[in-house]
């Protein structure tokens, strides 16, 4: 039975790019506030809606909805060029946004060095890249934790944010120069740069965290909206093939400084198979001939919104959930692109890793594991026009019901298809 929730968390559950945008935005509906907690412009939701498709980056995807507002974090870190150009294709689409889109003063910001020392950084590893978007998320987020960044609310104090900018560039220079061999930035071009930025962002400021809390103590429907996977989590995730910061149902509290007792429930979101981009381990990754059986990356919308790269593609992995499941809380899944698997054969499920009692904690251990694989028959028969779960092919509700037996876990919203009315509810949220 559905029960009333006023606070839902929605995670991802593997390496990022489950699907959380659709279910954000199919739970923004209900939802009055709708609330980013961490991550950059690094991230990316797409969404179809009337036959448009769009893709965030930054901004919630709850914007579509003209009764909602949108909240972005202190947890976040934001490129003010990128979050610019998300408001300006909202105001393409004649979608307003005047007094709904809010954005923390606490939020650091990320400047064209740490996209540089990103990129520079990644070519000189060579073979060990970690794969990152190059976008300067870590850099941002080191400066961050050594206390020498600048957040929004400098950026919005001219004669602070000039001052900070000449400190920082004249820092960087000597790490360009002493360990990339970079010529050196200008500092001024860069202040004249954030400074056109700080007053084109200056109306979005505002106390987000008293403005949750209050939203909170009214009752009003909040939605948080997870960005990355559990796997990619800097303390959680394969380590060192990992975002930075924390992108488990904890991040959400941390980036708003909303306390953890007040999420009522935590919706974990998983496709119906793995995916991941980058590098790193993905212990049950398709061999080249398992991989011809799905449909191409256009065909199974695997290609990445943020990166534009090709994901990597592997049998669902119930372990792997499992642990997923613990770090997170999590109450219920999400099981996204459901259809994606309609023509195959025989799909398997990874029920285990030889000799692993636990998930293991280091990429070495984990690239060497040997996944215990489950056969199940495929349905071969699309779900893509079904449109309650009793309808579903017997054979794809008995792939459900194993993965919720395996994971110890109910199934409550089951997705075959991108656009909204593609969607099974086994479950209502923001239930009366």
């Amino acid at each position: 039975m559905s029960k009333r929730r006023t606070s839902i968390a929605i995670v991802g559950m593997q390496w990022g790019d489950e699907g959380k945008g659709k279910v954000i935005d199919l739970l923004s509906e209900e939802a009055c506030h709708i609330a980013r907690a961490q991550g950059g412009n690094n991230a990316g939701h797409t969404l179809v809606v009337g036959g448009k498709e769009f893709r965030f980056h930054l901004i919630p995807s709850g914007i579509l909805y003209p009764h909602t507002k949108c909240y972005i974090g202190g947890g976040t870190v934001i490129d003010p060029s990128s979050l610019l150009e998300e408001i300006e294709a909202l105001e393409g689409h004649g979608i307003l946004h005047a007094k709904r889109l809010h954005i923390s003063l606490y939020a650091h910001i990320v400047f064209p060095y740490h996209r540089l020392i990103d990129q520079l950084s990644e070519k000189q590893k060579g073979n060990e890249a970690v794969g990152t978007t190059g976008k300067g998320i870590g850099p941002c987020y080191t400066d961050k934790i050594n206390r020498c960044g600048i957040r929004f609310a400098d950026l919005l104090q001219d004669a602070v944010l000039k001052e900070k900018v000449r400190v920082a560039v004249a820092q960087k220079n000597q790490v360009l120069e002493r360990d990339y061999r970079h010529a050196p930035l200008d500092w001024e071009s860069i202040y004249r740069e954030y400074s056109a930025y700080a007053k084109r962002l200056a109306p979005f400021a505002a106390p987000v965290e008293e403005l949750l809390f209050s939203a909170l103590k009214k009752g009003e429907k909040i939605l948080f909206e997870g960005a990355q996977g559990a796997l990619l989590d800097i303390t959680f995730g394969t380590y060192p093939f990992v975002t930075s910061s924390c992108t488990l149902s904890g991040g959400i509290s941390a980036g708003f400084g909303f306390g953890p007792s007040k999420i009522d429930e935590t919706l974990g979101v998983t496709k119906a198979y793995t995916t991941r981009v980058g590098n790193g381990p993905l212990p049950t990754e398709l061999s080249p001939e398992e991989l011809t059986a799905f449909p191409d990356h256009t065909a199974a919308r695997e290609i990445g919104t943020t990166t534009g790269r090709k994901r990597r593609i592997g049998w669902f992995d119930a372990f792997l959930m499992r642990h997923t499941i613990c770090l997170n809380g999590a109450d219920s899944l999400a099981l996204m692109k459901l259809d994606i698997l309609d023509e195959l054969d025989e799909i398997k499920i990874c029920t285990g890793y030889k000799q692993c009692k636990t998930f293991p904690a280091t990429i070495d251990e984990l690239s060497r594991v040997v996944p215990v694989y489950e056969k199940l028959p495929g349905w071969k028969t699309s779900t893509r026009n079904v449109t309650v779960y009793d309808d579903l092919p017997p054979l794809a509700k008995a792939y459900i019901r194993r993965i919720e037996e395996l994971c110890e876990l109910p199934v409550s919203i089951i997705s075959v298809g991108p656009e909204r009315e593609k969607t099974l509810w086994l479950d209502r949220f923001f239930c009366e």
